[in-house]
């Protein structure tokens, strides 16, 4: 194997883990280390074929994470069902959940095209899409449901920012110690946000923009759509500001979404899902950050987040 990345390279008993699920004459020829996730490592795997070509796979890798198993194992079951539910989302090669043969659990996945957009330019063309996308995931009906929905987030561990407006917080916290309200369950990818999405972005940017895939499927759940739609909205405000936020609902439901009816059942998964990045801005930001975004420091998330929260309170629905 030549590999022209050190931080990207494979541990030994990955590789040989790896080669054993290549073709007859197939080779590992290069590794590189992809950058944006925050759980798993991830490195793109090129491999070298027996009429001289290449192609590329790509390897997740978690370390030292708790809950590992359960994570790979849904992901490699979506991977394994979305082929044939016209979903863009690489295609399985191989798991080893438990650290049978690797040093850690593993998934080895079929790299799609394109690339992840996190700018402002373009996005009022990407919104419908993220929007479309996200409905046609919710159009998925599995033969065999995946796990109930976990939201872990509760009043006790919500992180109020620092010169946030209090008001705000402690009304958005008192609708999450409320019961959750009834829904319809539906096939959730449980972190679609525009880092999880690939484009195929002509240049300048234009119309012509389309979705080539979706990512990292290890958070796989059943559970209500509005759900999805908080996160992705959350993610969206934190991003572009929290107008974006706000407007990925409509353009959800634009695309033949179907949300809950009452303004009072949406703010409740709205302001979950908000509150949950309360506990996390510092995580969610570094990748946000590594990939171009500089100005996203931790503090300017955080104030992203306390003007989201205040605008979702005083524009419930």
């Amino acid at each position: 194997m030549t590999d022209h990345d050190e931080a990207g390279a494979v541990r030994p008993l990955t590789l040989a883990w790896v080669s054993r699920h290549l073709g007859v004459g197939e080779r590992v020829v290069r590794t590189e280390a992809l950058r944006g996730g925050i759980t798993a490592e991830m490195r793109r795997l090129t491999i070298g074929t027996r009429d001289g070509g290449t192609r590329d796979l790509v390897l997740r890798t978690f370390v030292d994470v708790e809950h590992a198993e359960d994570w790979l194992n849904r992901e490699a079951g979506a991977l394994t069902l979305l082929p044939g539910a016209g979903v863009p989302a690489p295609r399985l090669v191989a798991v080893d959940a438990t650290a049978a043969h690797c040093e850690y659990p593993s998934l080895l996945m079929t790299q799609l095209a394109g690339r992840t957009v996190l700018d402002y330019e373009g996005l009022e063309t990407r919104l419908p899409l993220l929007a479309r996308q996200l409905v046609a995931i919710h159009a998925v009906r599995p033969a065999e449901r995946p796990r109930e929905y976990v939201a872990l987030t509760t009043a006790d561990t919500v992180v109020t920012p620092k010169g946030a407006d209090t008001a705000a917080w402690a009304e958005a916290i008192d609708v999450i110690c409320k019961p959750a309200p009834p829904y319809e369950g539906r096939f959730l990818h449980r972190d679609l946000h525009p880092g999880n999405v690939l484009f195929d972005v002509p240049s300048p940017p234009s119309a012509g923009a389309r979705i080539t895939g979706v990512v990292d499927w290890a958070a796989t759940s059943w559970g209500p759509a509005d759900l999805d739609v908080a996160h992705c909205s959350t993610n969206l405000a934190l991003l572009h500001g929290p107008a974006w936020g706000l407007r990925f609902a409509e353009a959800y439901e634009e695309a033949g979404g179907v949300l809950a009816v009452g303004t009072s059942e949406r703010l409740y998964w709205r302001a979950r899902d908000a509150l949950a990045f309360s506990e996390e801005v510092q995580w969610v930001s570094q990748p946000w950050r590594e990939a171009g975004r500089t100005e996203l420091t931790t503090r300017a998330v955080e104030e992203r987040l306390d003007a989201y929260v205040t605008a979702l309170m005083d524009t419930p629905g």
